[in-house]
This record gives C-alpha cells, sequence and structure tokens, in this order.
C-alpha cells in the first residue's frame, strides 16, 4: 500500500503550498490580531487562539516580502510543532489532501538554510504544491 500525507493545502497568490496536517491545531478568519511594536515586517502581530498567545506571521511577506493582499479568503492556519505554536496568515485555505509519497520531489535549494522549512515539491498533475516542514 502507498504511503500517503496528509496535508493542507493553502495559497499564496498564485502559488500554492501545504502543510503536514499534524502540525495544524485549526485554521481560522484573522479576528482579533493584536499589533506589537518593533516586530519584524512578516510579523502581524499575536492572537489568541483556544487560550493561546500565538504570533502571526504573513508568509508572503516573510517569502515574496510584499503584504498579503487581505480578503474574505484569508485565513490564518494555527501550527504546532514541538519548539513552537505560531499562526500564519495566508491567502486561502483551500483544501486538505493525501499526497504520495511519490511524487513529492526533493529539490536541491532545500539544502540553503534560508529555505530548510521547504521539504519538497509535490507533483500532482499539473499542480505544483510546495511542502513546508514548520519543524524546520
Amino acid at each position: 500500500m502507498e504511503e500517503m500525507n496528509k496535508a493542507v493545502v493553502f495559497q499564496l497568490g498564485q502559488e500554492e503550498y501545504a502543510v503536514p496536517i499534524e502540525f495544524v491545531t485549526s485554521i481560522e478568519k484573522p479576528h482579533g490580531i493584536k499589533l506589537l511594536p518593533h516586530l519584524p515586517n512578516h510579523i502581524k502581530g499575536i492572537v489568541k487562539v483556544r487560550d493561546e498567545l500565538v504570533p502571526v506571521i504573513d508568509l508572503e511577506n516573510m517569502l515574496y516580502h510584499r503584504d498579503i493582499d487581505a480578503d474574505d479568503l484569508t485565513k490564518i492556519i494555527v501550527l504546532h510543532t514541538e519548539v513552537l505554536s505560531a499562526a500564519i496568515l495566508v491567502s486561502d485555505a483551500k483544501e486538505i489532501i493525501d499526497i504520495p509519497n511519490k511524487d513529492i520531489k526533493q529539490v536541491r535549494l532545500i539544502a540553503n538554510q534560508k529555505t530548510a522549512y521547504l521539504s519538497g515539491i509535490a507533483a500532482l498533475g499539473s499542480r505544483l504544491i510546495t511542502m513546508i516542514n514548520p519543524s524546520a
């Protein structure tokens, strides 16, 4: 039987990304973000989720140095790893899918320290979905 990776697919601009479902605590509307002074541009503030305060990271700003164009589809995906909890601000959380291990290709830019969190590219037909490992 083929090994599968269950992942939440989300969008930033025109690009699709996925994060393994085991790191996802919840998907929420981006309400109640408390702004804090002197944070890096990609950290939008903090939000309270299930009695926990977590930083909100604008992933589009972090990856592409442009602020997310927020609208009704914009979501925060709350992630939890052994090291930290955080919420990533994304254009849209699209779906939960099973990605076969055989369809995840390793890309050598993963060896770069700045892109260590990129764990591979899922090639699903005409779709290319960048896999993100939040514990990296």
